[in-house]
């Protein structure tokens, strides 16, 4: 068995072959093998080192081999020794030798010390020989490390930045990133408002790079093939400040289309996803791999696992010397991390929306920040405002009577049927245009902006540059039908074809190049409204646009924000008019928020999700076969999954889960498994059970605990019954199509946007409470602290529509939007999606009011909260825990007070109790006791 220095020198042996190095030992040493030879267990003055470089027969620097894990920093003393000792008649190329490496293998650190400063730095792999001579040449005997020709000394002394063509905010970037490259930061990011031309900072810097800095080839990374492209155009067009040349006629620029890097390119455009197929020495990548965004992979990309990546002769480490990352998606620097860090280049990330990850990975260094403010200040960018627009079912859902006849569409073919409904059906806003597609809702929405542009754009003569946001490509679909319709006598007085008044441009759009469309766009007066899913949502340039149209939600932060850029460019007046036809120029745009997005708590957080390669059916399959015992990843998985179909299961639909399950909700499922994989809860479970306090988690006692959590948790999926009833939550194969409900638009107006407005809406609620109590029933319990009669749904409709009159005009949408920016961190990340969260959201106030102190709890959770109490109390009332079909029938009654504040004998008939055997199986479990347990029960939890 190989000793742990033995296996590292195998590793290190087979990186130096890769990298071009003949690794040799003494007997048969042949320094005429290769241009550059590794000499094992070389004898210097200063002891033995592990290997000693040669290149072209003369010695240029040392290896010191450590065991896996040793920390290399500590060793730098003992490299710089042999450095230092090479013997006298022995040829060196330098003395002391100017290049070190200490690796086990695993990792590796190298110091080069003919650069100014020399400071060692992490690489993934070794040099090659002929790198290391080339670095010789650069620099030559004598010369002072800050005056040679290597990269890091060319890019302290780099000529003065003349500001010619350059934005202040262009030349600040510049200038603060090349003081980063003097100082030696290996990386450094620079934060640009959207529209404030930040691959024009890029471009101007790259020119500046490569003809006084000595880089030799740049990469440029962008989010996906579209921004390829504009990008090769930008550097193509870039005309230089000294020579007046453009930059594609000077150096060579190569648009990445194919897995094979041109030696002759001094600017590489590409993707993440080509280059990690680069590396991983796939002979192409499909072209539609790289041609969907990653910001609309948001939720798919934070389910896979960091990329990994070997050494791949083809490209060797030196085969950049700076890699600009231009608006990449988050999961760059963790998915694909290692992407980038294979390189020994510098990055530099331009980003107009950074994160906690963003600043982890560039160290915190910061060389440029411009944010939107500054841009409208300094006429970069146009400013912006919110017009809020809400509708009945986009607010509530809706439902459909029975016996209505509705379209059944199918997903994969869009085969149209109908049907007429035996029982009524009804529906929530998470929903639409997924299970359902409410087409009044779609038109009410379209008609709604028809009807108003004209008063949000009063210098406006026609309908402005409109972009809007589909959930997917079907949903997009059935928006520019209806846009083309409602849009007629617009398109009519125009004198143009619908077909090209109203377009959509997704990767699915045939017959013509998506660029092509995104140019017409751009440059002429048609297409005029735009539908898209993501494929306009970020990087692209369309500066004549003045109207957002959200009608999807957006989960993420950063790309929201990309997608607000998309209307902040500025336009020259001259230009606007040519592509218009207008006489007053670009000055703002507008954002139409018709779901809510710009009221959201966007967050960034980690998944649960460890097998997005798995479909749910296989998921369950394995977990059903036992395959967890060896992957508990594949529960970690499941869990995830769970909570991701809780957020849109239906009562009928959870009901359905409990009636397979034992009496379990989907939260419940997904909290048993997270709660058993806890190695936390598995110790203290080993602890209270064995009353040993010592215990480790490796101890057996506490594996066996883990096991017998596990096995609990996985217990329920052994059901035929319960994953069937999963596999129908995840959508029907056919969508509904409903024409029968009518929507209205019940607010329309601009939003407040500044925390004086935030501040100013909850004075407004302190004011509508202290006012209105005495006429709401919730408000004289909460307020005035009266008794009363248990609340019923209707006193929640009564004081919801109340707070929406004037003078109130106020919704639980924006008071919630208004604690979560005066309040970080109170409040929690799903309140709000019921409108009982509106009762715990009062209560909150109130107390804070009289006490200062409070905490905002979910309606549901509290009610959760008071009937574990009331069971607990119950059953040692009743001196007999009820049973699993009881207990299923209370969490029922639970979960209906938890949304609609009361549960009634008549309720029994209708989801999700009928389902459950209905009025006379509630009978049949109760007994006489159950009116008594319905009114305990409404007393108890709904206050």
């Amino acid at each position: 068995m190989l000793k742990p220095e033995q296996e590292a020198r195998q590793q290190i042996d087979e990186l130096l072959r890769q990298a071009g190095w003949a690794v040799q030992v003494k007997a048969t040493l042949n320094l005429g093998a290769a241009r550059g030879v590794a000499l094992c267990e070389a004898s210097l003055k200063t002891g033995e080192a592990d290997y000693l470089l040669f290149v072209d027969r003369k010695a240029v620097g040392i290896i010191e081999a450590k065991k896996v894990g040793t920390t290399l920093t500590g060793v730098e003393e003992q490299s710089s020794k042999y450095r230092h000792g090479v013997p006298a008649d022995l040829p060196a190329a330098r003395l002391p030798l100017p290049f070190v490496y200490e690796s086990t293998g695993i990792e590796t650190r190298f110091t080069n010390y003919l650069e100014p400063a020399a400071s060692s730095r992490q690489v993934f792999a070794f040099h090659r020989p002929e790198t290391l001579a080339a670095w010789l040449e650069q620099a030559p005997e004598g010369v002072p490390e800050q005056e040679n020709e290597t990269l890091r000394a060319r890019l302290r002394r780099l000529p003065p930045l003349a500001r010619t063509g350059l934005r202040d905010c262009q030349y600040e970037a510049i200038t603060n990133l090349e003081r980063s490259f003097a100082d030696n930061r290996p990386r450094a990011l620079i934060q640009m408002a959207t529209g404030s031309g930040k691959t024009y900072t890029a471009v101007a810097s790259v020119y500046r790079l490569l003809k006084f800095g000595g880089a030799r080839r740049v990469l440029f990374l962008v989010d996906r093939a579209n921004l390829g492209r504009q990008a090769l155009n930008e550097f193509l067009q870039y005309v230089t400040p000294d020579s007046k040349r453009r930059f594609g006629e000077l150096y060579n620029v190569q648009l990445l289309t194919h897995n094979t890097i041109d030696r002759a390119a001094n600017v590489c455009i590409t993707t993440i996803q080509r280059l990690y197929s680069i590396l991983s020495g796939e002979p192409e990548l499909e072209s539609e791999q790289e041609e969907r965004s990653l910001f609309d992979r948001e939720e798919e990309l934070l389910k896979e696992r960091p990329k990994q990546v070997r050494y791949n002769p083809a490209v060797p480490i030196e085969t950049f010397d700076v890699i600009f990352v231009d608006e990449c998606h988050r999961s760059i620097y963790h998915v694909w991390r290692a992407v980038l860090e294979y390189f020994d280049a510098f990055i530099v990330g331009l980003t107009a929306t950074p994160n906690k990850q963003t600043f982890g990975f560039f160290h915190r260094n910061l060389v440029m920040e411009y944010g939107h403010e500054r841009a409208v200040a300094d006429g970069v960018n146009v400013d912006y405002g919110i017009f809020r627009l809400r509708t009945d079912i986009s607010e509530r859902g809706s439902r459909i009577e029975p016996l209505s006849v509705v379209g059944l569409r199918d997903r994969r073919t869009r085969a149209v049927r109908w049907e007429q409904l035996e029982d009524e059906l009804v529906y929530y806003p998470e929903q639409l245009d997924r299970e359902v597609v409410s087409l009044d809702q779609i038109r009410t929405i379209i008609r709604a902006y028809r009807d108003s542009y004209r008063q949000l754009f009063p210098e406006r003569t026609k309908v402005p540059k409109t972009l809007i946001f589909a959930k997917d490509d079907s949903h997009a679909d059935t928006i520019v039908e209806i846009a083309r319709q409602e849009f007629m006598p617009e398109i009519l007085r125009e004198g143009c074809s619908a077909n090209d008044y109203v377009r959509k441009i997704t990767y699915r759009t045939t017959g013509a190049r998506p660029e092509d469309l995104i140019t017409a766009f751009r440059n002429r007066l048609t297409p005029r409204i735009v539908v898209t899913v993501d494929m306009i949502a970020t990087g692209t340039d369309i500066k004549p646009l003045e109207v957002l149209i959200f009608m999807r939600p957006v989960r993420s932060r950063g790309f929201y924000e990309q997608m607000l850029g998309r209307g902040s460019r500025t336009i020259d007046e001259t230009e606007f008019q040519r592509v218009m036809g207008e006489e007053v120029g670009k000055t703002r745009f507008v954002v139409i928020d018709a779901v809510g997005v710009s009221e959201r708590v966007m967050i960034d957080s980690g998944p649960l999700e460890r097998k997005p390669g798995l479909s749910l059916e296989q998921l369950l399959q394995d977990i059903a076969l036992g395959k967890w015992r060896n992957d508990p990843d594949l529960l970690r998985s499941l869990a995830g999954r769970l909570g991701r179909l809780a957020r849109r299961a239906t009562p009928e639909q959870q009901a359905a889960v409990m009636a397979a399950s034992g009496g379990l909700d989907l939260r419940a499922l997904a909290r048993r498994i997270v709660e058993a994989l806890d190695p936390d809860v598995q110790l203290e479970r080993a602890m209270a059970e064995t009353g040993q306090s010592l215990l480790t988690p490796e101890a057996p006692e506490v594996q066996a605990v883990r096991l017998r959590l596990l096995q609990e948790a996985a217990a329920p999926f052994d059901q035929p019954e319960l994953r069937q009833a999963l596999l129908r939550l995840q959508g029907p194969r056919e969508q509904v199509l409903d024409e029968v409900s009518q929507d209205r638009v019940i607010e329309a107006g601009w939003q407040a946007t500044t925390v004086g407005d935030d501040q100013e809406v909850l004075a407004r609620l302190r004011r509508f409470i202290e006012e209105c109590a005495h006429e709401q029933p919730i408000l004289r319990r909460l307020w005035l602290g009266e008794a009363g009669e248990p609340w019923r749904e209707a006193d929640l409709k009564r004081l919801t529509e109340a707070l929406a009159a004037p003078p109130w005009q106020l919704s639980l949408p924006r008071l919630v939007q208004a604690y979560a920016r005066l309040e970080p961190g109170r409040v929690p990340g799903q309140f709000g999606s019921m409108e009982t969260d509106l009762i715990a959201l009062l209560r909150y106030t109130i107390e804070r009011e009289r006490t200062g102190e409070a905490v905002l709890v979910p309606y549901r959770t509290l009610v959760e909260h008071r009937f574990a109490a009331w069971l607990a109390e119950e059953e040692e009332r009743r001196g007999a825990p009820f049973t699993r079909e009881q207990r299923r029938w209370l969490e029922a009654m639970r979960d209906a007070i938890a949304t609609s504040l009361s549960i009634e004998l008549t309720d029994f008939e209708m989801a999700p109790f009928h389902q459950l055997g209905g009025l006379g199986r509630a009978i049949s479990l109760f007994g006489a006791d159950l009116p008594a347990i319905l009114r305990s029960l409404n007393e108890r939890l709904a206050s």
